[in-house]
Formats: C-alpha cells, structure tokens, sequence
C-alpha cells in the first residue's frame, strides 16, 4: 500500500462540493490518477479518524486551451466524492491540510 498522504492530494473546495458537505455528508477531494477506491477508503480513514461508508471516483480530462498561437491543454484530475457516516464529520479549515 501506499502512503496515504500520495493517495490525497488536497480537498476539492466548490460551491457543489460544499453542498455534498452540508447535504449529504460527502467530502470532494482530489487524489492521486491511479489511486483505486479501497486506497482512497482507507486512506481517508486514517488521515481524519472517520469511517468511510462508501467512495466514487471521476476523472476529469482536461480542457484544451489556447494562448495565442499556442494550443496547450490543462492537466487530468481524478476526485474522489467519499461518504462519512452521519455521526462523522471533517473540517478541512481547520487546519488539518
């Protein structure tokens, strides 16, 4: 297994994701491309002290772009929408990232 911290990246912090949060008791976070979901339950459980009820991953291809004459394109992400238990809940304002 690897390390939890190359599994997450960093939380994934929009208005959809905080409505995930209030919600539904959902956390968006971005991790690592070739992370599966039993590393990302596991990894998540062992960052913050919580019990994942259930993990869905989505990879996101990046948007090509122009500047200029120049065409580049913006990098590949994967998140990760993770389920906690109703009675578990995480802050990522305070300070844990």
């Amino acid at each position: 297994m690897r390390d939890i911290y190359s599994v997450i990246k960093a939380p994934h912090i929009t208005e959809k994701a905080t409505f995930h949060k209030e919600m539904a008791n959902q956390i968006v976070v971005s991790v690592d491309k070739t992370a599966n979901k039993i590393e990302i339950k596991e990894a998540v459980e062992k960052m913050f002290k919580v019990k994942v009820v259930s993990v869905n991953t989505l990879k996101i291809t990046g948007k090509p772009k122009r500047m200029g004459r120049f065409i580049g394109k913006r990098p590949d992400v994967k998140k990760a929408i993770v389920k906690l238990r109703p009675e578990d809940t995480i802050d990522f304002f305070s300070g844990v990232f």
